[in-house]
């Protein structure tokens, strides 16, 4: 998957092929290998046979429609979770070793400098159409995609090293060179990011009409891949199938040609609620838990035939964010956003105050069932070669927020309860999130009674997850936002949100130079981490980061809920991870024939 942090709502099933892809961590694993009726399964999978192996399908939730096909500009995992699937990179990253495997290159080299790469591409790949793979493909995604200035994405901050682009070359038919600028630390396991075909996509990069191909409209048949699966068909609101693809390059041990499952089907559920009951009803394989749905499920594992794992706290991320969009828009002339909020979102004091109204640990006790962390950082304490406990902590008190506002000039000055500031605009605001995600309704709703009590007014807007992403990312027409991201063990993948410049550096994207002196350094700080091959100077700029973070508030984060799901004991190597989820080898996932 592309290198970079997307916008995510709470994930129902929890396939991880695509988490694997993505973030790339070095962590030690947790693994829950749980009941009986676990080890029956494996008795059963050790006696089957390959061409016993192939058939069936898997099935899935997913929380909203696609937005879009393209994997290029998509920025939400409602989007790259389903079709993440159907492309691979040059490289990849176990789910249960993490080291990094070829995948559509089958070696490398580098200069004694790590300045100059090659990759050896494979010659036994092809797109679905039957077009053989080779270097121009790869040539056309990072020069005519990823770096057309055009072309909205996300992945060209992750591979711009100090505002310099890499240089990529075609060196013959199966050999293409990487130049880089200066040394860069991830380079390696950022070529995972998915390559896509020339043949396919060039002239619609040429007529300036690529951002608005493979739209949700798209016969399936046109959208092309080298991945295990490939889009059969949707059904807007309804279902995505994905059907096995026949010409899919990686074989099992015995020369047998993967993957084994045939179709895999991601039912649109629209909230987990939904997602629960059909669960419970068998319609679903897999149900990523909430802490609530613990005592619910665990006890029924023997009689239902699945397993609950808990495998520790997630990589990804919740918080509040607020608007800081100080640009104007060059359609209208006209700032992007309301002089008034601004002046609140942009006063740290006014951040400070909503930090301290955040009430972490009912939220964990209540919401979560106790199955959660509290989360002070950017990065998860699962991510240990880079987590740092060496940051501002802001404990819930109501009566420290209420003073550090009126510090500040937000005072009640006509005694109707409600606060105004210096210049007496009151204080009022609407707070959005994702309307299919009941946990982060429910954290919104904590919130906005806290701010209340503070003398705030938030109007409280639940909004359906893709329409939320383009006021977020596009539009810029929002107050405040409860939302999260994806995540993973290593920081560099982050940089499209923590850039001044990124794409996704939300509460005031795309800046053309930074707006803070702490937003300048975090620059210079991923730039000089991405060069730092000294593990313990690395993480201390990294450590830099997060205490910035923890100082500045661009992000006001809550929680991270425990990583636990529900899965049917019927799948032959299963082999879920702390990092990789449950279908982090979806290739080699199969259904154990029964008795």
């Amino acid at each position: 998957m592309q290198q970079r942090y997307l916008l995510r709502n709470n994930n129902y099933t929890l396939p991880f092929y695509l988490i694997v892809k993505l973030t790339k961590p070095i962590l030690f694993l947790i693994f829950l290998f749980l009941s009986v009726n676990s080890l029956s399964a494996a008795e059963l999978a050790a006696s089957c046979t390959s061409k016993e192996r192939y058939g069936g399908h898997i099935i899935w939730a997913a929380s909203s429609d696609p937005r879009s096909f393209n994997l290029i500009i998509a920025k939400e995992a409602s989007t790259t979770s389903i079709i993440g699937i159907m492309f691979e990179g040059l490289t990849e990253t176990d789910g249960v070793t993490l080291e990094i495997k070829p995948a559509l290159a089958q070696s490398w080299s580098y200069d004694q400098n790590g300045l100059i790469w090659e990759f050896k591409l494979r010659r036994d790949v092809f797109w679905s159409d039957g077009e053989r793979f080779n270097a121009d493909d790869v040539v056309f995604t990072f020069n005519s995609l990823i770096y057309n200035d055009q072309i909205p994405s996300s992945a060209r901050d992750i591979f711009t090293i100090e505002g310099k682009k890499i240089e990529v070359e075609k060196i013959d038919d199966f050999t293409v060179r990487f130049t880089l600028p200066k040394k860069f630390v991830p380079f390696l396991r950022s070529m995972s990011q998915e390559i896509l075909p020339q043949h396919v996509l060039k002239d619609s990069v040429d007529a300036g009409k690529f951002s608005f191909t493979w739209g949700t409209d798209t016969d399936p048949q046109k959208i092309i891949g080298t991945g295990p699966f490939l889009l059969s068909e949707y059904l807007p609101g309804e279902k995505v199938v994905l059907l096995r693809n026949p010409r899919y390059y990686k074989k099992d041990r015995e020369g047998n040609r993967l993957p084994y499952l045939e179709k895999i089907i991601f039912l649109i559920v629209g909230n987990q609620d939904a997602a629960l009951l059909r669960f419970l009803d068998n319609e679903l394989d897999s149900y990523g838990l909430r802490g609530k749905d613990y005592p619910l499920l665990k006890p029924k594992e023997k009689e239902r035939d699945f397993t609950v794992y808990n495998v520790g706290p997630t990589f990804s991320s919740n918080f509040i964010v607020f608007n800081q969009n100080r640009g104007i828009s060059p359609t209208t002339n006209m700032p992007y956003y309301q002089e008034n909020k601004l002046r609140w979102f942009t006063d740290l004091n006014f951040r400070r105050a909503v930090a301290h109204a955040i009430d972490k640990k009912m939220i964990i006790q209540i919401l979560m069932n106790g199955f959660g962390t509290s989360q002070n950082s950017p990065v998860s304490p699962s991510a240990e070669n880079f987590y740092t406990k060496d940051v501002v902590i802001y404990d819930y008190d109501l009566d420290k927020a209420r003073n550090i506002l009126a510090e500040a000039g937000y005072r009640d000055r006509d005694g109707d309860g409600i606060l105004e500031d210096v210049q007496g605009e009151k204080i009022e605001f609407n707070l959005f999130t994702a309307a299919e995600d009941d946990i982060r309704i429910q954290i919104s709703a904590m919130i906005r009674n806290d701010l209340k009590e503070l003398g705030m007014k938030v109007n409280f807007l639940p909004l359906e997850f893709n329409s939320l992403v383009q006021r977020l990312v596009s539009t810029y027409d929002w107050d405040a936002v409860v939302i999260g991201l994806t995540g993973g063990i290593e920081p560099h993948f982050g940089k499209n949100v923590w850039n001044s410049k990124g794409r996704l550096h939300m509460w005031y994207p795309a800046q053309d130079n930074p707006a803070t002196a702490w937003e300048e350094r975090i620059d210079e700080i991923f730039d000089l981490a991405a060069q730092e091959f000294n593990q313990r100077r690395r993480k201390k700029l990294y450590d830099e980061w997060q205490r910035l973070v923890s100082e500045n508030l661009p992000l006001i984060y809550t929680v991270l809920g425990d990583s636990m799901f529900a899965v049917r004991n019927k799948f032959g190597n299963f082999k879920p991870t702390s990092f990789g989820g449950p279908f982090h080898n979806i290739e080699e996932i199969y259904i154990i024939p029964k008795d």
